[in-house]
């Protein structure tokens, strides 16, 4: 990306909106974890000013075009579910260095001890996990077919799928952690068959990319994952992972908002809670991450897998192996 963007996003939002533009207040955000989010207010000759964020996407960490992102969020926009305007799409790497899609700006707090913070202060906590769960739920009631056929699809069975990549994983990174090994077991038996109902999911849609503000629930981010024909139960069941609740346990959905309040508005808007499948995901996608943590190190560090896992990452290993063990014990509360 060119260290100033200012030049390139003038010209193409100029040639984009039909009149001379001026880009001012320009502000890197620290929102995202990959790729680059810039703040700035386009000031259009004739149509007045308009605060927008440009996502910029380096070719090593995109998932999707970005003309596909931009067309599965405006899919879900038209459909309800609280996304901020797509306003123009780049995928010319000449113009600022990278492709990029710009958005309208939501006010609103992102990093998720802020989101905490807010809504603490504001008192909204059931508000906002009213809300969030409205979102998902209105999400998932598109038609998958409707999403663009560049959008990555799950496969005839979710499940299976994620559980093989997740042995793959365990079998190279983690062989020797014996609570892997049980927590494999644990989703073998009880593997579901795959869903009577696929949905168009988010992937990620947990505390950290949504916009929070005193009213509640602004706006759904980061669609880089989203995918055509996934479990329902997939995208529910990610953001009540231990790690999204920034130390807030009591609070399984975001360290703010309690399961039953979060699935009342998931249902109102469309979609069908299955407890059974939700716990399955639960586990599955603490152990995913648990695989994740020790690929990350291997891939950054020298020496053999078992000393990068316990010396680079063995704290946060074992947090996962702790949550597992809590998630798959006999008297586990689903």
């Amino acid at each position: 990306m060119n260290a100033d963007p200012s030049t390139g996003l003038a010209e193409f939002l100029g040639e984009t909106f039909g009149s001379p533009v001026r880009v001012t207040g320009l502000e890197f955000l620290s929102a995202g974890a990959r790729r680059r989010n810039v703040a700035f207010t386009a000031e259009v000759q004739g149509q007045g000013a308009r605060p927008l964020v440009a996502t910029i996407v380096p070719p090593a960490v995109e998932i999707m075009t970005v003309e596909a992102e931009a067309a599965v969020r405006e899919l879900a926009r038209a459909n309800g579910v609280p996304v901020p305007e797509v306003v123009a799409v780049c995928a010319d790497p000449a113009r600022i260095g990278e492709p990029f899609l710009v958005s309208e700006r939501i006010d609103g707090e992102t990093v998720p001890r802020k989101v905490l913070r807010l809504i603490a202060a504001s008192g909204n906590a059931e508000t906002v996990a009213r809300q969030w769960g409205a979102a998902m739920g209105a999400l998932h009631a598109i038609d998958p077919a409707l999403a663009p056929e560049a959008l990555p699809a799950a496969g005839a069975d979710p499940a299976a799928e994620q559980l093989a990549e997740a042995e793959k994983g365990v079998r190279t990174l983690l062989a020797d952690r014996p609570v892997f090994a049980m927590a494999l077991r644990w989703l073998e038996r009880r593997l579901p068959t795959a869903p009577a109902r696929t949905a168009l999911l988010h992937t990620d849609l947990r505390n950290g990319n949504i916009v929070v503000a005193p009213e509640g629930l602004t706006a759904v981010l980061d669609w880089e994952g989203a995918q055509r024909n996934g479990d329902p139960m997939r995208d529910v069941a990610w953001p009540a992972l231990r790690m999204w609740r920034f130390r807030n346990d009591d609070k399984e959905f975001g360290g703010f908002a309690d399961r039953d309040t979060f699935v009342r508005g998931y249902e109102e808007a469309g979609g069908s809670f299955d407890l059974d499948r939700f716990r399955w995901w639960k586990v599955m996608g603490t152990l995913a991450w648990g695989v994740g943590l020790a690929g990350q190190a291997a891939a950054h560090l020298d020496g053999t897998v078992r000393d990068i896992v316990m010396a680079a990452s063995g704290r946060r290993v074992s947090e996962i192996e702790w949550d597992l063990l809590m998630q798959i014990r006999p008297d586990a509360k689903a």
